[in-house]
């Protein structure tokens, strides 16, 4: 069986406090995106576990950290789970604040149900996501959304980008997010996030719809500030950095042309598809 978990961007982040237990609650609106993994599991002799061949991009920190082992595991404790080989072929770029690595532990999740036929109802299969990490619950139902809390609070909007074209673009630059979320001092935005999303037009965002980590991760890295300047002198109607980073994208009315202008990034161009 094959999956191919793809890629979220934020639209605004507002980082508003941080909690009792280290984290922070936040709000954003994220919006899926065809970048994808693949993950491929086959059965193997026995019970209990499973081994991870991965491939492409290069997955810092140990295979029992990996977020797809983890989600096995969490399965296994209540389902004794049959013996997997599992393949995963990373393409979304690792620290780029796409979601890559969320991504892939809810779609193995969702994968391990449906080959197992597991009785697990949508809420509870959110629940599971919720305890693999703060991003995972979006994937579920992988529509777009308002999220809030640390990111597991996942409300749907009928945000619908398919008229448009999405360029994201990926500096190599690898940002970790508990030091970016370091940098940060959390404070209420001056704006409603969801209410500029869906009544205002996009080109008008640009002066509203703010990505809190932007100024502290442009001060470390100001290459990444040049490359939104960029996709803004190349026609975009809005463009912010994604996530804690280090990716970017715009959005276009027209498709762009950016690898002569940008040609040490990594350039993915996109048509979402309609959400009717």
């Amino acid at each position: 069986m094959i999956y191919f978990p793809n890629a979220k961007i934020n639209i605004g982040l507002n980082v508003l406090t941080k909690r009792e237990d280290g984290y922070h609650n936040i709000e954003s609106v994220f919006y899926p995106v065809m970048i994808c993994d693949a993950i491929e599991a086959t059965k193997n002799e026995g019970f209990g576990s499973v081994h991870l061949a991965a491939y492409g991009n290069d997955i810092p920190g140990t295979i029992d950290a990996n977020l797809c082992i983890k989600a096995y595991n969490l399965l296994n404790t209540k389902f004794k789970l049959p013996s997997l080989n599992l393949g995963l072929l990373k393409h979304i770029p690792i620290g780029g604040g796409l979601g890559g690595g969320s991504a892939d532990a809810t779609f193995f999740l969702k994968m391990l149900k449906e080959m197992f036929n597991l009785k697990i109802n949508t809420e509870d299969l959110k629940l599971y996501a919720s305890k693999l990490g703060s991003d995972c619950t979006f994937f579920i139902d992988n529509i777009p959304a308002l999220v809030s809390g640390t990111g597991d609070v996942v409300s749907p909007l009928p945000l619908d980008l398919s008229g448009y074209f999405i360029c994201i673009v990926h500096p190599k630059v690898h940002i970790d997010t508990k030091n970016a979320y370091s940098l940060i001092t959390p404070k209420k935005p001056e704006y409603n996030l969801m209410q500029t999303i869906l009544e205002t037009h996009i080109d008008s965002w640009k002066e509203t719809v703010i990505n809190d980590f932007e100024k502290p991760i442009f001060d470390l890295h100001p290459e990444l500030a040049e490359v939104k300047n960029t996709l803004y002198n190349s026609g975009a109607l809005y463009a912010s950095m994604t996530g804690s980073g280090s990716a970017l994208y715009g959005i276009f009315d027209k498709k762009p042309y950016l690898a002569e202008v940008l040609p040490t990034c990594k350039i993915w161009t996109l048509q979402p598809n309609s959400l009717k």
